[in-house]
């Protein structure tokens, strides 16, 4: 992130104002996926599922999540689902109104559906293709978004391809190598985001990373970044799943973004995980690169993480007086 980038945030959490907007556009999600958060028992609050909530289509969609950006007025939206593919003619007025608004977009699909070709020409959009290991993988737990299908909707696009490593792929020797190689070497591909898989407290999921695994896999990529230029991960930041946030009160993405739910009402807390996320193993991309900014230094020595801490509580008391919670 940049110095700019770093002040018009600062600026924003001053202000009361949330940084960074996550929104569940939908309930709706043609895949099945094993470990899937978003459809967890946990996930929302009040033993209500994803599924249950209410969501919006057509006209009335546009106009309840323009509002809701326009209450927040954030600096970044990231859309996620469900699947938002499933709304993507709703998307096809979102997309232009979010940019005329000068703000930063990030949509997250697992590219089931062929993405519109017109979504290419709208900056800042970024789209964020997850994708769960290699082809025998992959395609046993995101059918049908089959890795046939993603390489076909993904044409003339510009992606970020995002990968959560779960146990299973620590077993086989090379196996991240070999992914980043094949994602490497696609056009298509502009950045690579390696994400853990993050438990809730009290999980026992074989997918869980045990420390020696975890271990594993920060000492293999910190070597395939520089083989592998497309891995746009800082030193940093994959040093950081070693030394997570003790809870989400001491981690900044937690701190800095809004999610909210398909009824585009209902927060998700304390963070995209919703439940009761174990923090000791997160293995969130977003919050390890943002925590790895608040490691850094501003001109003059400042900490990022210190200004934005002392910021956030100005910013608390400012949205307090407006009669909202910031953060």
């Amino acid at each position: 992130m940049k110095t700019t980038e770093i002040l018009r945030a600062w600026k924003s959490i001053l202000a009361g104002r949330t940084p960074c907007l996550s929104i569940e556009i939908t309930k709706e999600c043609p895949l099945s996926c094993p470990g899937c958060y978003a459809y967890g028992d946990e996930h929302l609050t009040g033993g209500v599922l994803l599924n249950q909530v209410s969501d919006y289509k057509g006209k009335e969609l546009v106009d309840r999540f323009m509002q809701l950006v326009d209450r927040y007025q954030p600096l970044h939206v990231s859309i996620v689902g469900g699947e938002p593919l499933v709304r993507f003619r709703e998307l096809h007025e979102i997309l232009p109104q979010l940019s005329a608004r000068g703000v930063r977009i990030q949509l997250v699909t697992s590219a089931v559906r062929p993405i519109p070709i017109e979504w290419a020409n709208i900056d800042p959009l970024s789209i964020v293709v997850s994708i769960d290991g290699l082809p025998a993988e992959h395609d046993a737990r995101r059918k049908p978004a089959t890795y046939d299908r993603i390489l076909k909707n993904i044409t003339g696009h510009s992606i970020t391809v995002h990968c959560t490593v779960t146990r299973q792929m620590t077993e086989r020797p090379g196996y991240l190598r070999e992914f980043l190689g094949f994602w490497s070497a696609r056009t298509e591909t502009e950045k690579i985001w390696v994400s853990l898989f993050t438990p809730q407290i009290g999980e026992t999921s074989y997918e869980i990373l045990p420390k020696t695994a975890r271990a594993q896999v920060v000492s293999e990529l910190l070597g395939l970044r520089e083989l592998y230029p497309k891995l746009s991960m800082s030193k940093s930041m994959i040093e950081g799943y070693l030394t997570p946030p003790s809870s989400p009160r001491d981690c900044v993405f937690a701190k800095s973004t809004r999610c909210i739910t398909a009824d585009l009402r209902t927060r998700v807390t304390p963070c995209q995980f919703g439940g009761n996320p174990d923090c000791s193993q997160c293995g969130c991309a977003a919050s390890a690169g943002f925590n790895s900014i608040a490691r850094a230094r501003l001109p003059g020595g400042i900490p990022v993480g210190w200004l934005y801490n002392n910021s956030h509580k100005v910013g608390s008391i400012v949205a307090g007086m407006r009669g909202e919670n910031a953060g």
